[in-house]
């Protein structure tokens, strides 16, 4: 995989993505109703990271998600990385656990 130049990550960050580009990385907090609700969104991510074969790193702060993607192998942004954070943005709201 290549590395994408910071200029063509912001480019599609502009086009919509809802992430910052910090350093080397795409990142992405999400604010939950508990922490119950930030397991589900972490759980639904998960679904999507094991289809693309893609991980990000994950924090939980009780509500509190937030997301890295980096491609650790290549040593940056790639593809793999923005079409990652499109279909977790894509995802909609996670349903509450009861």
């Amino acid at each position: 995989m290549t590395v994408l130049d910071p200029q063509a990550v912001d480019a599609a960050l502009a086009e919509g993505i809802a992430w910052d580009r910090v350093g080397d990385e795409l990142v992405k907090s999400r604010r939950g109703r508990d922490f119950a609700d930030s397991l589900a969104y972490v759980d639904a991510v998960g679904a999507l990271a094991e289809e693309a074969g893609h991980h990000p790193d994950i924090d939980i702060r009780w509500n509190v998600v937030t997301l890295r993607l980096s491609t650790h192998s290549a040593g940056g942004i790639t593809d793999a990385d923005l079409g990652l954070a499109r279909r977790i943005d894509a995802m909609g709201e996670v349903p509450r656990p009861t």
